[in-house]
Parts: C-alpha cells; structure tokens; sequence
C-alpha cells in the first residue's frame, strides 16, 4: 500500500527529507563555487551567477508585470536588492578564501541577525530565553573564529557581512510578503540584484571560458533548486522539525572540504556551529510556541 505523505505522521518525516535534500543542493553549490576558484572575480561570478539563473524567472514575468506596486513597494523592492546584491558579492569572495565549513558555519548566524534586527527595527519583544540563545550563538560565533588566537582573514569579515546584508533582505522580504505574492518577491529579488551588481563586475571584467559559464549555471540550478525544496520542506513540516536537520550541511562541509579542498577539520569551529545551530533551533522553537499561545486552535475555536 502506497503511504499517503498527506497524513499528520508522514509528513514530518517528509520535512525532514526535503530539508536533508536543500542542504546537498546549497553544499554542492558552495562546492561548485571553491572549486572554480579566484581567477574570476567574486564581482562578476556574482553577477552571472543571477544572469544565467534568469532563464528560471520566465514563469515569474507575467506576475510581476501584473503586480500593481505603488511607490513604498518599490522602494523597498530596490533596498532589498541593495542588501542582498552586497552580501552576494561579499559571499562569493568568502568562498574564495576561507574553508567551506567556515563559511557555512558564520552562514549559521542568519536567523540570529534577524531575530535582532527584528526587535530593533520593528519593536519585536525579546524574552530572557531567546535573548540567552542568542547570547549562546554569538559565543559559538567566537568559538569558530577564536579572534586573539588566530589571524581573522578578510574571507571571515566578508562572511560576517553577508550574514548582515541577507538578514536585512529577509526582513523587508517579510515586509514585501504582505504587499506582494511570493512569486513576484522572488522574481524581483533575482532582477533587482542582476541589475545592481552588473555594473560592479564590469569594473573588474575577465572573459569567462565556456566552461566557467557552464558550471555558473550549475550554481544557479543548485540555488533554484535548493530555495523551491526549502519551501517544500516548509510546507510538509514546522520549523521545529526541519531547523535541526541544517547542521547536516556542516557535516557534509566538513567532509567535502577535508576530502577534496585539502581543508582540515577544525574542532573549533564544528563546536562552534554546534552551538549557533541549537541556539537557532531553541529560538525556532521558542517562537512556535508562542504562536500557538497567541493562535487558538480549532478545537478551541469551536461552539
């Protein structure tokens, strides 16, 4: 008999399944990228990575041109697109210089900037217990990068700017969520950062090989990919379920970067990525729960 995935008790497990399979696509993504190497600049690889990943927003166009957007909304269209273009342009140059699983560790660092920045810009309340979490990832943060002990390279600060930069792109996505569809906010973060970073890789432009432009679109597929499994993982499971199963990706960028970039495994930062990924997974939890104080359930919504 056929399994209905439909039911309560499959569907965590197929989360779980889906996220397990977004984090192979972003790892094979980060390794596509180290494995290209310097020789284009982090500029133009950025660049062409949207460019050649446009092919995938045909679907989108008809959307976005029927989206009727007034002056706010395209402003903070254009601001979102100023954030994310940075923190891709300061990714891809981290790629370059610093060990896979160090930039997937800082990656972690994410949800906690838009936790912060949540309560700072937009008045969210902070309680002791998700304020003691995030206390706990800044200090797997200086676990991982140990400053004082050892060199902090320019790929580490690059990386702690992307955390920054997206944390930004994914509060005013929340915004733009309210005022638009979820098509028409992909679709527009995808044009927006092609246009903004063009003229940066122009500066600096070196004609890319056919077969840099081959592996470009492979990244670009990886990272369509990973967002639209993402989503499905979202929809089959809560966050509670699916937030653990990304300390996966560390594992997998520690493996792949000891056996095929040379990269030692360095028990500073697999200690310090544990204790960001529970540090996010409590905050996760912690706001799950307080949705269902505030959410009534069906049953209590009855007679």
């Amino acid at each position: 008999m056929v399994e209905n995935v439909n039911t309560p008790a499959a569907r965590p497990l197929v989360g779980i399944l889906w996220m397990v399979v977004t984090g192979l696509l972003f790892v094979g993504m980060n390794v596509v990228i180290k494995s290209m190497g310097d020789r284009l600049p982090a500029t133009e690889t950025s660049f062409l990575r949207y460019a050649l990943g446009i092919v995938y927003l045909i679907p989108m166009i008809r959307p976005i041109l029927a989206a009727r957007m007034d002056r706010r909304t395209l402003g903070l269209f254009a601001l979102r697109g100023v954030a994310h273009a940075g923190g891709v342009m300061l990714w891809f140059f981290a790629m370059t210089q610093i060990p896979i699983a160090e930039v997937t560790t800082i990656n972690y660092l994410n949800p906690v900037f838009v936790t912060i920045g949540a309560a700072v810009f937009f008045g969210e309340v902070l309680a002791f217990r998700r304020m003691a979490a995030i206390g706990v990832a800044l200090v797997g943060a200086v676990i991982a990068l140990r400053p004082g002990l050892r060199e902090i390279e320019p790929g580490h600060l690059a990386m702690l700017g992307t955390t920054l930069f997206f944390a930004v792109s994914y509060l005013i996505a929340g915004r733009l969520a309210t005022r638009v569809s979820p098509v028409v906010v992909v679709g527009m973060l995808s044009l927006t950062v092609t246009v903004l970073v063009a003229p940066f890789a122009a500066l600096h432009w070196v004609q890319p090989t056919l077969g840099e432009l081959g592996w470009l679109f492979v990244v670009a597929t990886f990272a369509t990919l990973g967002h639209y499994t993402m989503t499905l993982a979202f929809r089959s499971a809560p966050l509670t379920v699916t937030q653990p199963v990304t300390f996966l990706q560390l594992v997998w960028s520690v493996l792949v970067g000891a056996l095929f970039f040379g990269e030692g495994i360095d028990p500073y930062v697999v200690a310090g990525g544990l204790l960001i990924i529970a540090a996010v997974s409590f905050i996760t939890w912690r706001e799950a729960v307080l949705k269902r104080r505030v959410t009534p359930s069906p049953h209590q919504t009855k007679g």
